[in-house]
This record gives C-alpha cells, sequence and structure tokens, in this order.
C-alpha cells in the first residue's frame, strides 16, 4: 500500500505556488475593483490546489502508462516508476481527489454566479469540467495533447487566462477588458516552467515519441522562446499598470524582476540539461513573489 510519503511526492507541491499563482492574482484584482468576495477567494484557491494535484496524478499515471518516465528522464523519479504506488492506487487517487476538486468547484460556482447569472453557472460548470479532462488527457490516455506540442497553449490558458479572468468574474459578476494583460503574464511565466521541463527533457521526450515545442524547435530555438516569453509577460503587465496606475504602489511588482533577469541569465549560460532542473522550481517561486507584490501594491492603492 502507498504510503502518505508516496502521496505527498506524487502530488508534487512545488507546483503548487505555480497553480496558486493565477487564483491569487484574480483575487488581487477584484480587490482592486472593489468586488473582492472572501467565500470566492477560498473555495477557488482549494479547488485549484486539488486540480493541479489531480494533474500531477494523471501526469504521474499517463507518462508511466507511454513508458516516458523511465532511467533516462532527468528529473525526480516518478512514484508510478519507482514502484511507490501501483496503477489501481493511481487510478483511485485520481478518481478521490477529482471528484473533490469538482465538488468545490461546484461550490466555487454556485458563490460566484447562481444569484447573477444562470448562464454563467452552467457555462462555468463546464469549463471546470474542461479544466479536470485537460488536467487528465495532457499525458494519460490514447490521444494525449501533451504528445503532440498543445502543451504550452494548455497551460497558457489554465494556468493565465481562465484562472485570472475566471476568479475575477467569480468575484465582481462582471468581465474588464484590461485584465487580460496580467492574464497574459501569468499565461507566460506558467508556460515558461513548462517549456523549462521541456527542455531539461528533451532528449529523453524525443525518444519516447513525446513531440514538446523544444523537441520541435531545437534546443536553441526553445531558449530564445523561453526568453521571449518572461520579457513578453513582463511588457504586458508593465502596460496593465501604466493604464491603470492610481499609485505608485501598483509598481512594487518591479522589485520581482531581478529573480526573473537573473535566471533568465543563468539559464542561458546553463549547458547541461540536468543543470535546468533547479530553475523550474525558481521560476515558480518568481512567478508567486511577483503575484503577491503585485496585488500588494494593488490592495495599498485601493486602500
Amino acid at each position: 500500500m502507498a504510503t502518505t510519503k508516496s502521496w505527498i511526492k506524487a502530488a508534487r507541491p512545488r507546483t503548487l505556488p505555480l497553480a496558486l499563482s493565477g487564483i491569487v492574482l484574480g483575487c488581487g484584482l477584484a480587490w482592486f475593483c472593489g468586488t473582492f468576495n472572501t467565500a470566492v477567494a477560498l473555495l477557488a484557491i482549494l479547488t485549484a490546489t486539488l486540480i493541479q494535484v489531480f494533474s500531477n496524478f494523471a501526469n504521474d499515471y499517463g507518462d508511466n502508462q507511454r513508458g516516458t518516465d523511465n532511467e533516462f528522464r532527468l528529473g525526480p523519479t516518478r512514484t508510478m516508476q519507482s514502484g511507490e504506488i501501483t496503477k489501481a492506487e493511481m487510478k483511485a487517487g485520481m478518481a478521490l481527489i477529482g471528484g473533490l476538486s469538482f465538488m468545490l468547484g461546484l461550490a466555487l460556482v454556485y458563490v460566484g454566479t447562481w444569484q447573477v447569472s444562470k448562464t454563467a453557472f452552467f457555462s462555468f460548470i463546464g469549463l471546470g469540467i474542461l479544466s479536470l479532462l485537460a488536467a487528465y488527457f495532457y499525458t494519460a490516455g490514447k490521444k494525449s495533447y501533451g504528445y503532440v506540442g498543445l502543451g504550452d497553449l494548455a497551460v497558457f490558458l489554465f494556468f493565465g487566462l481562465l484562472p485570472v479572468v475566471g476568479v475575477f468574474y467569480l468575484h465582481a459578476s462582471y468581465f474588464e477588458t484590461a485584465i487580460l494583460l496580467p492574464a497574459i503574464s501569468m499565461g507566460f511565466f506558467s508556460t515558461g516552467v513548462l517549456n523549462l521541463n521541456n527542455m531539461r527533457d528533451i532528449d529523453n521526450d524525443r525518444a519516447s515519441g513525446k513531440i514538446t515545442l523544444p523537441v520541435r524547435m531545437g534546443e536553441r530555438n526553445s531558449r530564445i522562446y523561453h526568453a521571449a516569453m518572461i520579457l513578453w509577460g513582463w511588457v504586458a503587465v508593465i502596460l496593465f499598470t501604466y493604464h491603470q496606475q492610481e499609485s505608485a504602489w501598483q509598481w512594487l511588482f518591479l522589485l520581482a524582476f531581478p529573480l526573473f533577469l537573473t535566471d533568465l541569465i543563468k539559464i542561458s549560460r546553463t549547458k547541461e540539461a540536468q543543470g535546468l532542473d533547479p530553475f523550474l522550481k525558481r521560476l515558480s517561486l518568481s512567478t508567486l513573489a511577483f503575484t503577491v507584490l503585485f496585488c500588494l501594491g494593488l490592495i495599498l492603492a485601493a486602500s
């Protein structure tokens, strides 16, 4: 029987800061606009956490079934790969976490939309189901989209646009075009983490038939692509702040820029694929730091 330690390992705690960053950013924007709802914020954080854990379980399951998690992979050894969690146990874990995330998501959508728009309620239910399906079919299933180079698009949507814009709407009950800019920033930063992961595993992915964008583009172009995403992410949030500025506090997020710039320089100098692994966690934490500073600036500006 799988141990608690093994389940925690399968949940991949280091991925959770990135999963929560988009939610926190949407909450900060809602506060800035005077529409913050505590119940929505708490339910969104819990739901996003469970969906990310479900996604990690499904990724462990899918890559193991396809043989991508093998002795040639450079990242951490996965729980099914090591035999810590069996196929049957992982299926049960996915069912449990998927069910809990759906129930919490249902409560979240009810609180955020039911009294305002039944159309919005059912639309968000559909988006929630789509999120779970996207989490599963990234690497699991016979036609997993992560194996044909569509993972970047999915991360951009489900870690950037959807959580930021969706959570803002659940707070405010309306859509604000301007928040697309910070949502785009979050999408680029999140996709950058996936790109680093795929750059690290480029050789093994190619050999295993996992055709990620780095496999398609090659190592050199993947590094250019990575730098472009990070820099355009910063351009988007700077444009938002310039056009929505009400206080100098809103520029507080610039304190996080050296973290991103320093890592970009170090990544450009890292030649060995294994050396890219620490930058996944660093970019996730840098994105969280950016999010906290950005939201703090919005809160101080609104006070």
